[in-house]
């Protein structure tokens, strides 16, 4: 199953390292897009081009992750799109509120490579394998 993932994040190192990590992983599409603004007129743009999966950053310049999401979530031909939160924090009172907004999942970057892998290949298994539909509040951040 070819999957065309979409990473939203505006450091340059964390998108060098995940597309390492989907290099690795193998038979996935990536696009990488370094801000709200642009990540949002990609999404608009072609119907053709939308991802199956978006691996959203919280804290991008232009327009931020949390901004981004709620957008996404307003529009009926994009709010079924799943979004996993992929940030350097994990504040709880942030973390709930983007399970209430309709997040998929939560991934606090890892520091090593290694962990960057095991938490992409985590995350794309629970999108292929369950409905992307069902969401758990147990299992929404994923750990290495």
């Amino acid at each position: 199953m070819n999957l065309h993932l979409l990473l939203a994040d505006d450091d340059i190192d964390d998108c060098d390292f995940f597309k390492e990590a989907i290099d690795e992983i193998g038979q996935l599409t990536l696009s990488i897009l370094n801000d709200g603004v642009e990540l949002m007129n990609f999404l608009l743009a072609e119907p053709a081009n939308r991802p199956n999966l978006i691996f959203l950053d919280l804290n991008m310049p232009k327009k931020s992750g949390m901004e981004c999401m709620e957008e996404i979530k307003s529009i009926n031909k994009l709010k079924d799109i799943p979004i996993i939160i992929y940030s350097t924090s994990l504040d709880r009172t942030v973390v709930n509120h983007l399970y209430e907004m309709g997040a998929h999942h939560y991934i606090q970057k890892p520091g090593e490579f290694s962990n960057i892998k095991k938490v992409v290949e985590k995350a794309i298994s629970l999108f292929t394998s369950t409905n992307s539909q069902l969401r758990s509040k147990e299992q929404f951040i994923i750990y290495p």
